[in-house]
C-alpha cells in the first residue's frame, strides 16, 4: 500500500467510516478516472491528483454519516460526481442519482458508473426543475449547484414526504439562509472537519416547514 493510500485510508477513518479494500480500491479508481477525463473535459479545477484526495474524496464522504437512514439520495448538479459517487461506494445499500444538465459531464459519469460497476448509480442528463422521477427522493444533495434559497425553489417536487436537504456548503451560509424560502426550515448547520482540507466546510440539514 502506497503511503498516499495510507494517508487517504486513515482521512477516511478520521471521518467515521469503515470501508473495505475493495471499497477503498473502487475509491481510488473513481479519482484516476476524474483526473484522466479533467484534463479534456474540464470537471474540476482542481488539477493535483493529490489535492484531489482532500477537496473531492475526503470532502464528499463527509457527507455520509449524515444521511442517516435514506435510502434514495439525489446528487443536484452532480458534475464530475461528486458527493454522489464516493457517497454510493461508501453506501451500496444506497440508491443514488446523479442529475446533470450538462452532457459531457454526464458522458464521463456514465461512464465511471460503468468501470466502477455501480449497481446503484443511474445518471440523468436533465434540468432540475424538469425532472420527473418514478419516485422521489428522501435526501437531497448538492456540493456545488447554487445558492441554498435557488436549490429548493427547484426542487420541491423531488422531495419525498419527510424527507431532507443536505446540502454542502463552505464557509457557514448566513446569508443563504436567511434568504430561504418559508416553505422550508433549517433543522441544524453542522461543521464538518474534512481531513486534509484546511477550509471550512458545513453541511445544511433542511426539512419542508
Amino acid at each position: 500500500m502506497t503511503s498516499s493510500r495510507l494517508d487517504f485510508a486513515a482521512g477516511v477513518a478520521a471521518l467515521g467510516l469503515t470501508l473495505s479494500d475493495a471499497q477503498l480500491e473502487q475509491l481510488g479508481a473513481y479519482l484516476n478516472l476524474l483526473a484522466k477525463w479533467n484534463q479534456t473535459y474540464n470537471l474540476t479545477a482542481v488539477r493535483e491528483q493529490d489535492r484531489m484526495v482532500s477537496y473531492h474524496l475526503l470532502d464528499s464522504l463527509s457527507l455520509v454519516p449524515h444521511l442517516g437512514g435514506g435510502t434514495r439520495l439525489l446528487d443536484v448538479g452532480s458534475g464530475g460526481g461528486m458527493p454522489g459517487i464516493p457517497a454510493a461506494i461508501a453506501r451500496p445499500d444506497l440508491k443514488v442519482v446523479l442529475l446533470d444538465s450538462n452532457h459531457k459531464k454526464t458522458t464521463f459519469l456514465r461512464q465511471a458508473v460503468i468501470e466502477l460497476k455501480l449497481t446503484n448509480v443511474e445518471v440523468v442528463t436533465e434540468r432540475v426543475e424538469a425532472y420527473q422521477p418514478e419516485q422521489k427522493f428522501d435526501r437531497l444533495t448538492s456540493r456545488a449547484f447554487a445558492e441554498l434559497s435557488e436549490f429548493v425553489k427547484l426542487t420541491p417536487h423531488l422531495l419525498a414526504e419527510n424527507g431532507q436537504y443536505v446540502a454542502m456548503k463552505g464557509v457557514y451560509p448566513y446569508e443563504e439562509i436567511a434568504q430561504l424560502p418559508a416553505s422550508v426550515r433549517v433543522a441544524e448547520v453542522l461543521p464538518l472537519a474534512v481531513p486534509g482540507l484546511d477550509a471550512e466546510r458545513h453541511l445544511v440539514r433542511m426539512v419542508a416547514a
